[in-house]
Formats: structure tokens, sequence, C-alpha cells
């Protein structure tokens, strides 16, 4: 069974791409079949690549997700994928206003995969510095591991 993912913040430049970067590297690193894709809930940077701050820490962080482009979250993707993992309660609300009756995805924040880390919410490092970026990366490389273990057991 393949698991397909999808990753929703803002402007889907920095933290949704980034997420679908690291979930990617954490899933295949397991052998758990998946697809994933990112997107956004608003439309300011679609068709663009990710932040290059963004790009940076995820590649010091051995992830490279220079190639993604942005696109915006539409109706569909309630039924193309299994899961939505919202970046933050902002966001979460953005996809629950558009999801169709007959949606079929689980809608989630990604941080309720690690409930005691300590923070709800992954942190939107766009209008700060470096240290933003890297703490995201350390946000959803926990978030990833505990996917992993629930794909597993």
């Amino acid at each position: 069974m393949s698991h397909r993912l999808l990753f929703v913040c803002m402007g889907n430049i920095c933290r949704s791409p980034t997420a679908k970067g690291i979930f990617d590297r954490a899933l295949a690193e397991a052998r758990v079949a998946f697809e994933s894709e990112s997107a956004g809930t608003h439309d300011y940077h679609v068709g663009h690549p990710p932040d290059r701050r963004a790009v940076e820490a995820a590649r010091r962080a051995g992830v490279d997700i220079g190639s993604d482009i942005s696109r915006l979250l539409v109706r569909d993707d309630f039924h193309r994928f299994d899961r939505i993992f919202a970046m933050d309660r902002a966001n979460l609300e953005h996809i629950n206003a558009i999801r169709p009756d007959d949606a079929t995805a689980r809608v989630q924040l990604v941080m309720e995969m690690v409930p005691d880390y300590g923070m709800e919410e992954v942190p939107d490092p766009y209008y700060g510095g470096h240290t933003g970026f890297v703490q995201v990366i350390d946000m959803l490389d926990a978030a990833a591991e505990a996917l992993v273990r629930e794909l597993r057991s």
C-alpha cells in the first residue's frame, strides 16, 4: 500500500516543501511506499521554487528541495491524498474551509504526530533568520520519525 501525503503551509515556499523533503527522506529510508506533494493555502508564490534560505537549510540537512514548485491547495487534493498535514492552525482553518463534504483525506496538524515535542505548530521562518529554518527542520524530523513508526506498526 502506498501512502499519499500532502504538506501544506501558507505560500508553499518554506515549511511545506521542507516537510515534503524531510518526510520523503524518512519514508524512503524506512522503505515505506509513498507519494507526496506540497501546497499552499495562498497564491502568493505559485509557480516559484522554495525560498533560497529553506533550500540552503534543507541542503545542509541532506535534503534537496530545490526542484519543488509552489502550487495552490485545491479541492481535488482532498480525494487524491490520504493525509493532509497543516503546518499551523491558521493554515488548518484555510484547509478545512475548502474541504468538500465528501473528502476522504485525513487532515491534521503535522506536529500532532509528536504531541510531546512541546510545540503544536511549525513556526513560519520566512521573516526570521537562519535559526528559524533549522528549527523547522528539527521539528519536521521528529514528526517524520513518528509517522514512520506509525506506518510500520
